[in-house]
């Protein structure tokens, strides 16, 4: 099998060149993150979290949080956080609820709002 092709560095302004599968030449090779493998890596997907969304689907039945107050009966998917990490929230049981897909992108789209009008 031929070598890889040399390409340029991913540090900007760099000339060097890397065969390496992680872009980056000899002297930025400490740049270089490994993988850790899917979604454990990116904060929620653990074990724990894992936990925690089976205890909080098996508290609300399988149902969404936000249809029952509304007195309906809509199978929920997601685990949400009630008070955005973002916000100051926590992983805390008391701060986790049940919600289907619908009130999920509702509440994010809000939250998304929040954040724009906090930052201007």
């Amino acid at each position: 099998m031929p070598p890889r092709i040399p390409k340029a560095c991913r540090v900007r302004g760099c000339s060097g060149t890397s065969t390496e599968r992680h872009g980056y030449c000899e002297q930025h090779a400490d740049k270089a993150k490994p993988w850790t493998g899917g979604r454990a890596g990116r904060g929620r997907g653990g074990r724990s979290w894992r936990k925690l969304r089976e205890i909080v689907k098996s508290r609300a039945n399988g149902l969404c949080e936000e249809h029952l107050k509304r007195k309906f009966v809509v199978v929920g998917c997601i685990c949400d956080h009630i008070i955005p990490t973002a916000e100051g929230g926590t992983d805390d049981l008391n701060n986790l609820q049940l919600l289907c897909q619908s009130c999920s992108d509702k509440k994010t789209h809000e939250e998304k709002l929040r954040a724009i009008r906090r930052s201007s």
